[in-house]
């Protein structure tokens, strides 16, 4: 699969996000420092590093569920958390988020699991409610699936699901939590390919949170990785750029598996 391309922000336009000496913390204990990116529009954007390193912190801050402890998060231009009410229900509701369980309802079936935001935040008569969850979960592969429920879906499926029901609103901003843990590795390039097509045709600012590999490379058209040790990040751009440039050797153990390979662009 060829990797996509890095995308370049419109002129005058401010970035989708943009981090500005950002410190996350759980009380006394840091958990990242000065974190400074810009996620441009259009990208895939890759929040990487090993287990207990932030990156699920740092995806909550960016929707706006936690405040830092130090530091600016811009969205579109606007400090989430020095703005009025309105612009910060319209900055969360230009988003849609896919945590790492999938996040469906046990109790509803598909339809009405990507039904609810629509309900919650637009006008839109019965019909044409259930006419967008059609069109929505057709996107993710699962048409014909409306009145499933989660629990008879396979894990990927689940995922897919949990895609469809975050797009629901039509996002500027995807925000994925960990979207192919616990899949098997035929699921996990399916959801590869989806989420590289939705980028594609309906150009989806996508920011995903992932430790594996494979996905890093395949969708990823910028990324930061998180250095555990030192509480910062430590690189950022593509990763194939990032693994040939770099001499961080806790960076090229985490891309490539630790073998610390001569030719380290053969890693995966």
């Amino acid at each position: 699969m060829t990797p996509p391309k890095s995308p370049s922000n419109p002129p005058h336009e401010p970035p989708p996000i943009e981090v500005r000496d950002v410190t996350l913390s759980y009380g006394q204990r840091i958990i990242q420092d000065k974190l400074t990116f810009t996620v441009k529009k259009g990208a895939t954007f890759i929040i990487m590093g090993g287990s207990g390193c932030g990156k699920s912190t740092l995806l909550r801050h960016l929707i706006g569920l936690h405040k830092p402890a130090a530091g600016t998060i811009l969205r579109d231009g606007h400090d989430l958390w020095n703005c009025d009410m309105k612009t910060q229900h319209k900055i969360r509701q230009a988003s849609g988020t896919m945590f790492q369980s999938g996040g469906l309802w046990s109790s509803m079936n598909l339809a009405e699991n990507v039904a609810f935001p629509l309900q919650e935040y637009t006008n839109l008569n019965p019909r044409e409610i259930k006419e967008l969850c059609q069109v929505k979960l057709a996107l993710v592969g699962l048409a014909g699936f409306e009145n499933f429920y989660p629990a008879e879906l396979s894990g990927g499926m689940q995922k897919r699901a949990g895609i469809a029901r975050a797009m629901a609103l039509d996002p500027k901003i995807l925000f994925l939590d960990e979207p192919s843990a616990g899949l098997d590795p035929i699921s996990a390039r399916r959801l590869d390919e989806l989420i590289i097509e939705l980028r594609e045709s309906l150009h989806t600012t996508i920011v995903v949170v992932t430790h594996e590999l494979q996905s890093i490379f395949t969708i990823a058209t910028d990324a930061i990785f998180l250095d555990s040790a030192t509480h910062t990040m430590t690189a950022q751009g593509h990763p194939r750029q990032i693994l040939q440039d770099t001499t961080d050797q806790n960076l090229i153990d985490f891309l490539t598996r630790g073998t610390g390979k001569t030719d380290r662009q053969q890693a995966i």
